[in-house]
């Protein structure tokens, strides 16, 4: 970004800036490219050009909040297309289509998926509440939804009929999802009014380009665009299309999240909606609407949301603790292991699978593999012993076995050790064998 000479900053170049350090315009601005420092932060700076340069160095795709209080997420501020670029922002967020038939029934299932996994809660995040023509009843379903304490989608295009159901849902900041062509200069002062974010949508690509156009020029840009269900190609093609157009043309007016219902575009075959929501997790949908949710279904796309959206350059991590398995009690032998999502699920699993009761140790080993962990200085005896006591394993278990992983038996030692009243057991060096181990262990 080229800067027209220095006139918009007010200080001296050779005084020493109070607010931020830099002895120079060019130190200050190198650190607002560096991301070390933000605008707001020069006082000198002229409101004109502090809105200008903020506009011009703010990401392509726009950030917008949703929700309320624990119910609040944040959407869009990605500047990447492809997560080995740099990492994805904010990830995707999962919702539940519910009309006045459908709700006394859909409320209860949505909330048996709430689940931690690798320290993230999974649940529906959101509520689509559709209007169905009837007023009276759509008022209802909406208030019928608040009790589940999810953030809500209003699709909605009557006016009326959102202005009622803002009422009654405006202090959770819900979307007001139903903006087109022929009704977005009133639905547009409606979500103005009520501070929430309006959904566009159209018959085409370039009927929602024109109309978040013509809302932008009303001086609303707090939006998302819903790519509409005329059919798969066509949603997975506008989808692609607003995201490259945002981030590779430069083309502000379609940087912004995207609402996906992939229970309309298959709306009887909930195996396909599981393909299609693991597309578009994948392939930039920022929200993906389902006509349900069950575990199996959520199994695989919380899982992979997960994956695409941990930051490549941290590994994901377990938390440090005590995980019983196999519904083991105080008198079951320990193992131990690192805290690397990956060898946790692996070595879990195949304990499960031997169905003999054990307490798994996971220690803080900066989340890396056992070899890595132990190269690092990361797992050794030292660090297994710190967490034993610390956490206070031996107040808590009465077991004094543990098993330790065979690719690092070099510890065996040291640990005993350490560790005066411990059995030290070396475990096989590759988790297949661990079931086979368990099932012939005698202590």
């Amino acid at each position: 970004m080229a800067l027209k000479g220095l006139d918009i900053f007010k200080f001296t170049p050779k005084t020493n800036c109070k607010e931020c350090g830099s002895p120079t315009c060019m130190a200050f601005a190198m650190k607002v490219a560096q991301g070390a420092i933000g605008l707001d932060k020069c006082t000198h700076m002229s409101p004109d050009a502090l809105e200008k340069l903020g506009e011009a160095t703010a990401p392509p795709m726009k950030t917008i909040k949703i929700g309320a209080g624990d119910a609040e997420y944040t959407l869009g501020g990605e500047t990447v297309l492809f997560r080995h670029e740099k990492t994805f922002v904010s990830q995707s967020l999962y919702g539940v289509n519910v009309c006045s038939n459908c709700v006394d029934t859909a409320l209860p299932e949505l909330q048996i998926v709430d689940y931690v996994r690798i320290g993230e809660r999974m649940h529906v995040e959101l509520i689509n509440v559709e209007y169905g023509g009837d007023k009276g009843k759509y008022l209802d379903t909406v208030k019928k939804t608040l009790a589940a304490k999810r953030t809500l989608i209003l699709s909605v295009s009557d006016v009326d009929a959102a202005k009622a159901a803002l009422e009654l849902t405006k202090e959770s900041k819900p979307i007001l999802n139903g903006a087109n062509e022929s009704n977005f200069k009133e639905m547009s002062a409606l979500a103005t009014d009520f501070g929430v974010v309006l959904g566009v949508t159209g018959k085409t690509l370039d009927a929602i380009y024109d109309t978040v156009k013509s809302i932008e020029d009303l001086g609303n840009k707090n939006l998302i665009i819903d790519v509409g269900t005329v059919s798969i190609k066509e949603a997975f093609s506008n989808t692609v299309q607003i995201r490259r157009a945002a981030l590779k043309d430069g083309d502000r007016t379609c940087g912004y999240p995207s609402i996906v219902n992939v229970g309309k575009l298959a709306p009887k075959d909930s195996v396909l909606q599981v393909a299609l929501a693991s597309l578009f997790t994948m392939k930039y949908g920022s929200i993906i609407l389902l006509s349900g949710m069950s575990y199996a279904q959520a199994l695989p796309l919380y899982g992979l949301r997960q994956n695409i959206f941990t930051d490549p350059q941290k590994p994901m991590k377990v938390e440090p603790g005590i995980y019983p398995i196999n519904g083991a009690d105080e008198n079951a032998v320990c193992a131990t292991t690192v805290d690397f999502a990956l060898t946790y699920f692996v070595v879990s699993g195949e304990l499960e699978r031997s169905g003999i009761p054990v307490n798994l140790l996971i220690s803080d080993a900066g989340g890396y593999s056992v070899l890595t962990a132990w190269a690092a200085g990361k797992l050794s005896a030292s660090s297994i012993t710190k967490f034993i006591k610390e956490q206070e394993i031996e107040s808590k278990l009465k077991s004094r076995n543990l098993l330790l992983p065979g690719k690092v038996a070099v510890l065996k030692g040291e640990l005993e050790e350490n560790l005066p009243g411990w059995k030290i057991i070396v475990a096989p060096n590759e988790a297949v064998e661990i079931v086979k181990f368990l099932k012939e262990l005698k202590v």
